[in-house]
């Protein structure tokens, strides 16, 4: 109890989350559960999907690899748990602007795409993800196009 006591404290003095705990309301469990769970649509999660996965996770969170292979395996629980997308799509709502819920758009198409293959299922999860979070239909459909391309509309200037 008092290293929770002191987690929080520190948390609260240091303005930002403990990269090496993940809780219910860290939006970046939420954009990894979401990225989970397309990346995990027509399987399990591949060696290629997971190591893509934690590329963009320690590259787009600024994690250490240790602290990356925790989140994925939050993640992966925190999907399996899930019912639906409202809750991390929520959460993400209340955490993020408009250009930080494109970036989860655009951070899900990249494991879409990993497998070099889109399935309707992934396409449809995509549409559904994308509107839940106020993505437009243009926005979500040029992501998917530049990303097809091989461009990261991550790494170009907004």
């Amino acid at each position: 109890m008092f290293d929770d006591i002191k987690t929080f404290f520190a948390e609260l003095t240091s303005g930002g989350k403990s990269p090496t705990r993940f809780e219910p309301d860290d939006y970046r469990l939420a954009a990894a559960a979401l990225m989970v769970h397309v990346a995990t649509l027509d399987a399990n999660l591949s060696e290629t999907e997971r190591a893509k996965l934690h590329t963009l996770l320690e590259t787009r969170f600024g994690l250490d690899a240790a602290d990356t292979d925790a989140l994925i395996d939050a993640a992966v629980a925190a999907d399996r748990e899930a019912v639906d997308f409202y809750q991390f799509t929520r959460l993400l709502m209340r955490s993020l602007d408009e250009e930080g819920r494109r970036k989860v758009v655009a951070m899900m198409w990249q494991m879409v795409f990993a497998d070099g293959d889109v399935t309707e299922f992934e396409d449809n999860v995509m549409w559904r993800v994308a509107d839940l979070l106020a993505v437009p239909n243009r926005d979500r459909i040029e992501l998917r196009r530049q990303i097809a391309a091989g461009r990261d509309p991550l790494d170009e200037p907004t």
